[in-house]
């Protein structure tokens, strides 16, 4: 039996993460994600799947971002009907964000259509709510540590990956006529030392290995991320403005809560009004309730003492409460996605508030190239907003301490887990930089075997096993 590779996405850049496993009688796919960033990779979205879906058994899911779960309705809506694996919090997840997925794509393709501002007469959404709900009957939940088997030859364990809540290192044990061999995902990798999420588990063996290198040329700053946040909002409040924070619904708002709760409880920030203005960020948040074993972070604490329930906290589920922000006036903390600015209603409010010196917006992790957050903290001094021209004069802040991201020392100190060196390791999810520096990084001082991947490069992975 011939095992091959072939990446549909996620190299080459830090998005888009699809990579399609052929052992010739068992096709299946690890991850499923959206294009974001540039119009050129987005555009791939609309791209027809590049092999007839009726082969296609399989897809085995690593966590919930849309860059790893957002194509999942595509895929469906082109005749995929086989079984989507994931862990039992990433099954809520995935649902929550493809819902407002389709939600928001349909919103943006009619705003499009009204304004005008679209270079195609009709627009439509890459997809609707009802192509999200189609995934739903798909998902096949399924617990940490415990291996499961897809297919005769090919059993599938998830381990904690950090990150965000659900996701999962992902190791595939394929069974030859010979052999056995261990092809390890790492997903992506979250902090070592997350307050809320439990380390990357350290994996002792792969035979090939597939690294994520988001941060793979990058060592996050050395303070605690929540005096940079703190450092931020006073200076903001100082000039009597209010804070925006672009935050991803999933991990990183929750991670936010929890450092402005402490911040407040420890009197380095006022206790002003918080307003999570996301649907999306809600339900995911009530998730760290439900799957209390998931991370670190008790759900027995006392009400009011709760990161995620006290009295400054207010949830925004409406649009109507969203929109009574716009003339909002003095000190307050807006919470919105989406995190890099490429839709949602943090829209709304950077377009209200961005002219506004007193305003502070405040970015809290990586942002992709061509996206609006990049642009935002590149320093241009307008950006476009439905067509609209709108001045930056408010002061752009960004934070990378707050990433749930591994930094270059932890995927090192991942990747010196394993006991033995990997017959090969394929650097990936990552722009150009991050992935060579990262790959001669583990060539140099682990002396491993390293190659970063093409789109749509096919490679041999074993013969004949």
């Amino acid at each position: 039996m011939d095992v091959t590779v072939k990446f549909l996405g996620g190299a080459g850049s830090v998005t888009g993460s699809k990579y399609l496993i052929d052992l010739g009688e068992f096709e299946f796919l690890v991850d499923c994600g959206l294009f974001q960033g540039r119009r050129e990779l987005r555009e791939r979205n609309w791209d027809k799947f590049p092999m007839p879906l009726e082969q296609l058994e399989a897809v085995v899911i690593t966590h919930a971002h849309m860059d790893h779960v957002g194509y999942l309705p595509r895929l469906v809506k082109q005749g995929f009907k086989g079984p989507i694996y994931c862990t039992e919090a990433s099954s809520e997840l995935i649902k929550i964000l493809l819902l407002d997925s389709g939600k928001l794509q349909e919103e943006e393709a009619e705003f499009a259509r009204k304004k005008g501002y679209s270079r195609h007469d009709n627009p439509q959404p890459l997809y609707t709510v009802e192509d999200a709900e189609a995934v739903f009957p798909l998902l096949v939940p399924k617990a940490f540590d415990q291996a499961f088997e897809i297919h005769p030859k090919v059993k599938v364990t998830y381990f904690h990956a950090g990150h965000i809540l659900g996701a999962a290192i992902t190791k595939i044990l394929i069974k030859g006529s010979s052999q056995e061999k261990k092809l390890v995902f790492s997903g992506d990798l979250g902090r070592f030392h997350d307050p809320l999420l439990f380390p990357p588990t350290l994996i002792p063996k792969a035979d090939i290995l597939w690294i994520e290198s988001t941060y793979g040329d990058r060592i996050a700053p050395k303070v605690k991320p929540e005096e940079e946040l703190g450092s931020a909002i006073r200076d903001t409040f100082d000039r009597g403005g209010l804070v925006i924070i672009p935050s991803f619904a999933v991990g990183r708002t929750q991670l936010v809560l929890y450092y402005l709760f402490k911040l407040m409880e420890k009197g380095k920030i006022p206790k002003v009004p918080i307003f999570l203005d996301s649907p999306m960020a809600i339900d995911a948040t009530k998730l760290y309730l439900d799957f209390s074993t998931d991370h670190q972070l008790t759900a027995a604490l006392e009400e009011d003492q709760h990161p995620f329930n006290h009295r400054q906290l207010r949830y925004f589920q409406k649009q109507e409460q969203s929109m009574s922000l716009n003339e909002y006036r003095g000190n307050a903390i807006i919470v919105s996605a989406s995190g890099m600015a490429t839709g949602g209603r943090v829209l709304h409010h950077l377009h209200h508030h961005l002219p506004h010196e007193r305003n502070g917006v405040i970015f809290v992790g990586f942002q992709a190239e061509g996206t609006r957050g990049r642009r935002l903290v590149e320093g241009e001094k307008y950006i476009t907003i439905y067509g609209n021209q709108v001045p930056v004069n408010a002061k752009v802040y960004q934070i990378d301490g707050l990433s749930a991201h591994a930094d270059q020392e932890e995927l090192m100190e991942w990747a010196e887990g394993f006991t033995e060196r990997p017959k090969m390791t394929f650097i990936i999810h990552g722009e150009e930089k991050s992935a060579e520096v990262l790959a001669d990084k583990l060539k140099n001082e682990l002396s491993w075997n390293t190659t970063i991947p093409n789109y749509l490069e096919s490679v041999v992975l074993f013969e004949g096993i």
